[in-house]
């Protein structure tokens, strides 16, 4: 299911070179999206985002290039 997304496949569809982005704006910015689940064992979570959600707070925000349009 492509609407569910790591922090990596954020960054990916973002044009940015750092997965750690995703986790900056998450601690910094209040309008970044929160995940919807952490997956994993009791010592390393995984968090998931719906990319609707993710690819909404980008466009608004103007982080998100042109040529991604179609990866909704």
């Amino acid at each position: 299911m492509d609407h569910m997304v790591g922090a990596f496949d954020i960054a990916q569809r973002l044009g940015w070179r750092h997965p750690e982005l995703v986790h900056h704006y998450l601690n910094t910015d209040p309008t970044f999206p929160r995940p919807v689940a952490a997956i994993g064992g009791p010592t390393r979570k995984t968090k998931v985002w719906t990319w609707p959600e993710v690819e909404r707070w980008a466009r608004r925000t103007g982080r998100l290039p042109d040529d991604t349009a179609g990866q909704s």
